[in-house]
C-alpha cells in the first residue's frame, strides 16, 4: 500500500490540490456563490440609492419652494392637503387608498 502511495505521490498531491481549489472556488468568502450573493446585494443597494437620491431631490425642490422664493401656489397646495381647507363653493373629496369615497 505504501509502495503505491510512494509511486503515485505526485498524482495524489495534485488531486488533493485540485479538490481544494475547486471547493474554494465555489464556496468560501471569495467563492463563486459568495460573489453571486454579493452581486445581488449590490444591485439591491443601487436601487435603494437611486430611490433615496430621487427622494432627496424632491425634498430639496420642495424646500426651495418654501425658502428661496416663496411660492404661494405650493403653500396653498400644502394647506389644502394637510388641513383639508377649501374656498367657498368648493367641495372637498377625500379618496381613501382602497378607492372608496
Amino acid at each position: 500500500m505504501f509502495d503505491k502511495i510512494k509511486k503515485n505521490y505526485f498524482i495524489l498531491i495534485i488531486t488533493f490540490l485540485i479538490i481544494y481549489f475547486f471547493f474554494n472556488l465555489l464556496s468560501g468568502d471569495r467563492g463563486l456563490i459568495s460573489y453571486l450573493k454579493k452581486k445581488e446585494i449590490y444591485e439591491e443597494l443601487k436601487i435603494k440609492q437611486t430611490d433615496k437620491r430621487l427622494k432627496i431631490q424632491e425634498l430639496e425642490h420642495k424646500n426651495s419652494l418654501l425658502t428661496e422664493n416663496i411660492d404661494l401656489d405650493f403653500i396653498e397646495i400644502l394647506i389644502r392637503d394637510k388641513f383639508l381647507f377649501g374656498k367657498d363653493g368648493e367641495t372637498t373629496y377625500i379618496i381613501n387608498e382602497d378607492g372608496q369615497n
